[in-house]
């Protein structure tokens, strides 16, 4: 499923879903609190929220009859996470629904009780939410969107679809409470080495950076970029797509949503499937099982999308390999 399909039905729960006394006589109102990524106006958090929805639905939890959702957003901007977290935890919800690794965070310093279930974090061990994959610890469990030794394939189907590569900059924002570069870094260095292709850190804050860094990396032959699975990389991914175009650097992205909109290529996972994936986790919490029952999940479901129009334009010839392989390929 595309992330950009805007899905019939979410309605009214970009909200919240209706009150308890438009519930249908006999039923008990489930409570379900979110804290999503984003903001509501976003395609691919609508498609997320959307997709978590009607999972739901399809299990028997239906709007305005035996549930309530009370659905916070918090945009791009990670000082906010936290009041809202507290915000939703005073609601007292049975199990809430985290989107990313800061709101399970935040999540989990606020309350040690209610369960709590994740989608789309990286990692999640690495994170340090918890330890062991099969069994969580205390009230937390949920599905994983990206893990660590995925790194190393980008940076390898990077160096197929540019061969001349020889140095690639890696981009991510240090400003991240665990910086993900240090997460991915070991499985690059792997692949690196093996590459005979040199890494380059390249922290970013602004736009401005992220067009200096660009920049300097297309002013010499043999320059490519990865950039690292960040919120703040999905939020400015048009300053970055628009930057490698105009110095013809190539470019390998983490989410379908960069090809999609003229990167040239991503490989990972299809993040609105691991929300989908975690109406199961609610579901059987709300039927009365515990966090510490249900294992973490790890991602089933990957995608690759190549931009053939991108790749033309910086002057590519793309492996027939790769067009085979590619999920989707935009001509």
């Amino acid at each position: 499923m595309r992330r950009r399909e805007f899905i019939a039905g979410l309605g009214s729960t970009a909200a919240a879903w209706p009150l308890a006394a438009r519930a249908q006589q006999g039923d008990r109102v489930r409570r379900i609190g979110v804290l999503m990524w984003l903001d509501e106006n976003d395609p691919g958090a609508k498609s997320d929220l959307s997709a978590f929805t009607q999972a739901l639905a399809g299990m028997g939890w239906t709007e305005g009859r035996n549930v309530r959702m009370d659905l916070r957003w918090y945009g791009d901007d990670t000082n906010r996470i936290r009041a809202l977290a507290q915000e939703l935890v005073g609601l007292q919800p049975e199990v809430i629904l985290a989107g990313g690794w800061g709101a399970t965070v935040a999540l989990q310093r606020e309350t040690q009780t209610i369960p709590i279930v994740f989608a789309g974090v990286n990692d999640s061990i690495a994170n340090g939410i918890f330890t062991p994959l099969n069994r969580p610890s205390g009230n937390t469990t949920g599905f994983a969107f990206l893990q660590a030794p995925l790194a190393g394939k980008w940076l390898e189907l990077l160096s197929l679809i540019a061969p001349g590569l020889r140095r690639a900059a890696i981009m991510f924002n240090p400003d991240e409470t665990r910086p993900v570069d240090q997460i991915f870094k070991p499985s690059l260095e792997t692949a690196a080495r093996s590459l005979k292709v040199v890494l380059i850190p390249a922290p970013v804050h602004s736009d401005v950076e992220i067009e200096t860094a660009i920049m300097a990396l297309g002013r010499e032959p043999g320059g490519g970029l990865v950039v690292m699975p960040e919120l703040f990389m999905y939020v400015h991914r048009a300053p970055i797509i628009l930057a490698a175009a105009r110095n013809n650097v190539p470019a390998v992205y983490y989410l379908s949503d960069f090809a999609r909109d003229g990167g040239l290529l991503s490989y990972g996972t299809d993040v609105t499937d691991t929300f989908r994936r975690a109406a199961s986790h609610v579901d059987r919490i709300l039927r009365g099982a515990k966090p510490a029952e249900l294992p973490v999940q790890l991602p089933t479901k990957f995608e690759m999308v190549l931009n053939l129009k991108t790749a033309k334009a910086l002057g590519l010839a793309v492996p027939r390999s790769m067009l085979v392989r590619a999920d989707e390929v935009i001509e």
